[in-house]
């Protein structure tokens, strides 16, 4: 266990026996997910309903009825899947900040004292003064749910009021995956057959989603857009050949 050290000046007293302040127990915040949720289910829907469409296509001699079938029933089926994934990962992430916050709130209510100079080393060491760290931290315990939100905030990353919503997340994902699943699926729904067209829309829809995966990667646009185009096309050849495959054995 990583045990935090707090310098003579803040803690002119050891701490009392049983007081340590773990890192372990933290976790990190990675905010509340509905955003990414939508991005990556649109990017998802997109990559897995176009390789099922190619590669049904590829095996049944591009049948549209049966381009139709498989693709409504893949989307259906990973959209209700991407919602439940979603909402149980996002439900466990919330259990664990507010087991964080919970240990948090415990910790100050023990030892107020260590936690409101601890909480002045933080602010120190974010460039305020010794003195107006102090006073700070004074002010905040003076009430828990402030304090624990200065904790959680600066230690954990986490906003108590901001830790997202399972169910919005999960809606998100439902929704964003059916849009991105019904992109290679539209063209076979108004032409009896087509592949061509298939292709160049869900090329450009893969450019369009892998650029504005960037807004939560970081990354440059255009290479977002080239990398999504990449793995995209990947995905489709090989199912269609495995289609092929399948096919010609039948």
């Amino acid at each position: 266990m990583i045990e935090r050290r707090y310098s003579e000046s803040m803690h002119p007293d050891p701490p009392p026996d049983g007081y340590t302040h773990s890192e372990s127990e933290h976790i990190e915040n990675t905010g509340s997910g509905t955003l990414r949720a939508g991005i990556f289910g649109v990017s998802d829907g997109l990559v897995s309903n176009l390789a099922l469409i190619m590669g049904v296509a590829g095996g049944t001699g591009q049948s549209g009825e049966a381009v139709v079938v498989a693709g409504t029933v893949g989307l259906l089926a990973g959209a209700f899947s991407m919602a439940a994934g979603e909402y149980i990962s996002m439900k466990i992430q919330r259990e664990t900040m507010e087991k964080q916050l919970q240990l948090e709130r415990e910790h100050i209510l023990a030892f107020p004292k260590e936690e409101q100079a601890h909480l002045g080393h933080l602010l120190v060491e974010s460039g305020l003064s010794q003195e107006d760290a102090e006073d700070i931290a004074h002010k905040v315990h003076l009430n828990i749910d402030p304090a624990v939100g200065f904790h959680a905030l600066l230690e954990l990353g986490i906003v108590p009021g901001q830790m997202g919503s399972p169910v919005a997340a999960a809606v998100a994902s439902f929704l964003s995956f059916v849009v991105g699943a019904l992109i290679p699926l539209l063209p076979w729904l108004i032409l009896p057959s087509a592949l061509v067209e298939s292709i160049v829309v869900s090329a450009i829809a893969l450019m369009g989603v892998g650029g504005a995966v960037t807004t939560v990667t970081h990354r440059s646009a255009w290479w977002g857009a080239l990398r999504q185009l990449a793995f995209g096309s990947v995905a489709a050849a090989i199912t269609w050949v495995l289609g092929r495959l399948v096919g010609a054995a039948f």
